[in-house]
């Protein structure tokens, strides 16, 4: 059986750390999730020590573009600090989202019986997660997006998908230019709690987006509530089941014991296909994950 090594080379804690052997369209597939702690040059050395050794990198705790709809720019930081790999391709797990997680409302509809339809769902970024923004618009459900509120702290939230282009349009190409540390919590800082607009989460039928910030901002109880969401371990399940989660989903599958996120998966689907990202399609990862019967993982509490 022909073997492939894909890591993902995260900004975040260490202390999310997970490693997983699994078995895919006759493939042995080592998957390793790395954390740096925030540690900025430990990640780029880490690349440079990996590279060429590994099939497939994943970034983990940062993206390499901010996205929204068929716009998309690079992180300068990202970039410059990937721009170090000379044979080892990398991926955000961007082109998952835009595609994968925009089906992910219609399974939940037709598989899971759930009624989405005049249901409301708060977003923690719709950049982030804007594929599956416009699939839970379009199963009928209203939408609280809070790029805004949750990234800048500006205490404004949208309700419409064409404002948050319109202000991405504006916006992208000055916060490419940011440090990532003020785009995504990173290192110790993804264990913080600071609840912010509780009102929102009240108001909120479900609530999707990165876990990390979701955790990060939400109040104590989360009774009754459908949380959409990628990488989580076994105490985050037990955190959500004791806030009174009524749902988790997560867009991709369990690994192990964990959901991996949407880079390890990209990055899994590059091995395997032996081709440079910018020579995939984006729905060839859709059929990918049709053939090999991949399904979002439920869990009911």
């Amino acid at each position: 059986m022909k073997q492939k090594k894909i890591v993902s080379v995260s900004l975040g804690s260490s202390r999310r750390n997970h490693t997983a052997e699994i078995e895919l369209m006759g493939y042995r597939l080592s998957v390793e999730r790395i954390g740096v702690d925030g540690d900025k040059k430990k990640f780029v050395d880490l690349l440079k020590q990996l590279d060429g050794k590994v099939d497939a990198f994943g970034i983990g705790g940062a993206d390499l573009y901010l996205r929204a709809g068929h716009y998309k720019y690079k992180i300068i930081e990202i970039a410059k600090m990937v721009s170090v790999l000379q044979k080892t391709p990398i991926v955000d797990g961007g082109e998952l989202k835009e595609t994968w997680e925009r089906l992910i409302p219609r399974y939940l509809v037709e598989e899971e019986g759930l009624e989405l339809s005049g249901k409301t769902a708060l977003f923690m970024s719709g950049m982030d997660r804007y594929g599956l923004a416009e699939g839970l618009q379009k199963e009928g459900c209203r939408l609280l997006i809070g790029d805004l509120l949750f990234a800048l702290g500006i205490p404004i939230p949208l309700s419409r998908l064409s404002t948050l282009r319109f202000l991405s349009v504006v916006m992208m190409p000055f916060l490419r230019r940011l440090p990532v540390s003020v785009l995504y919590p990173t290192g110790k800082k993804q264990d913080e709690r600071s609840s912010r607009a509780p009102h929102l989460f009240q108001k909120a039928d479900i609530v999707a987006g990165d876990f990390l910030f979701i955790y990060r901002f939400m109040p104590e109880r989360m009774d009754g509530k459908i949380i959409i969401t990628n990488t989580v371990t076994s105490s985050d399940i037990e955190e959500l089941r004791k806030a009174g989660v009524q749902m988790l989903v997560t867009t991709t599958p369990e690994m192990n014991g964990r959901s991996f996120g949407t880079n390890v998966l990209q990055a899994i689907f590059v091995a395997i296909l032996g081709k440079k990202p910018e020579d995939i399609a984006p729905g060839d990862y859709v059929e990918m994950m049709k053939k090999m019967g991949i399904r979002p993982r439920v869990v009911r509490f």
